[in-house]
């Protein structure tokens, strides 16, 4: 895992480079390549008028990452592990979103020829955030720039991302939310965050191809992380995002939850009529079809990690709040047992 490189990726202002920065403290012999972009003499008219300047723009970033990635990549992971805040494959993504017709074209030509000579990321960490947490952080940071920029530019690109990422074949994909880790002043985010590389690179045998990233997610154990693995299973499945929708898929699993339930309830009964106890009756009707609530009740929280994503809601925070306010609430008898 030494010489793995691991390319750091999302959104302007989702926090990549902060990431990266912080990150080499995290691993033995690590080197950082950071975006020159300030350099770009377009970069700020672009941000104007996109129409007139995209493909000025575009091409001197090609050329700066090309040249900048040629030589610094190899020589980096001769010495140990690299981590980049971007991939050199991710400009063609931007070129898609800003480039037509003719100048589309010569820059896909040019950047096929150039690509071939860029190494690829052993992993991508793609750093995913709501479209308000984006915009506000990039207001914070207040480049003189960046105050012109169309907020529709950026859910745009956020699209983009999602539709690249999906069809990457051949590099393992690792998204992390991060609209509630801070990095930069909790140790135990940065800590969280390099705990997921490590693993999902420790995954990776040699000649394998690309691990499950989505599985490291679940593995961790955070809601934030199952929400996240559901917004990249559904981006890469094609899930129609629809609320009303969802929620009558949410329904229906509702509906099997309480089928099962029905059956436990009537063989109960079945059974304290045939003289077993009514604990031990409890008993066997649940082993008999706890696989299966087990399963539907799996599917039902699936269901509702998706509603909260389509929803724009964070669920842990949500469910933190809310368990907090029930703390002190006083509740009705019916829903307590007998003193």
């Amino acid at each position: 895992m030494n010489h793995k490189f691991v390319a750091i990726e999302g959104v302007i202002g989702v926090g990549k480079t902060t990431l990266t920065r912080l990150l080499q403290s995290k691993f033995e012999n690590a080197s950082v390549l950071l975006e020159v972009f300030e350099e770009n003499p377009f970069l700020a008219g672009f941000y104007k008028d996109r129409a007139q300047l995209a493909f000025q723009t575009q091409l001197f970033f090609l050329l700066s990452r090309y040249h900048q990635q040629h030589e610094a990549v190899p020589a980096a992971l001769r010495q140990g592990m690299l981590i980049s805040d971007y991939t050199f494959a991710k400009d063609e993504l931007f070129a898609w979103l800003n480039l037509k017709d003719d100048e589309l074209a010569m820059y896909g030509r040019v950047h096929a020829a150039l690509g071939e000579k860029i190494p690829k990321p052993d992993l991508i960490v793609y750093l995913q955030a709501d479209h308000d947490v984006i915009m506000r952080r990039i207001a914070l940071r207040d480049r003189p720039y960046e105050r012109d920029m169309d907020p529709e530019y950026i859910r745009k690109l956020a699209a983009a991302y999602e539709a690249w990422l999906s069809n990457v074949q051949d590099i393992t994909i690792l998204t992390i939310d991060v609209n509630n880790l801070d990095y930069l002043s909790d140790p135990d985010d940065l800590d969280h965050v390099a705990d997921l590389i490590e693993r999902t690179l420790a995954e990776q045998a040699p000649g394998s191809p690309p691990v499950n990233a989505p599985l490291a997610l679940l593995q961790n154990g955070r809601l934030p992380d199952f929400q996240s693995f559901h917004r990249q299973l559904d981006s890469s499945k094609g899930f129609d995002p629809d609320l009303f929708f969802n929620y009558i898929l949410l329904t229906e699993e509702v509906g099997e939850v309480a089928s099962e339930l029905v059956k436990i309830w009537g063989e109960t009964k079945q059974l304290v009529g045939d003289g077993r106890s009514t604990t031990e009756a409890h008993q066997l009707a649940l082993d008999k079809h706890r696989a299966t609530l087990r399963s539907e009740l799996a599917d039902l929280l699936a269901y509702t990690l998706k509603l909260a994503n389509y929803a724009g809601i964070d669920l842990e925070n949500a469910y933190l709040e809310k368990m907090q306010k029930n703390i002190g609430r006083s509740w009705p008898k019916e829903r307590t047992l007998p003193s």
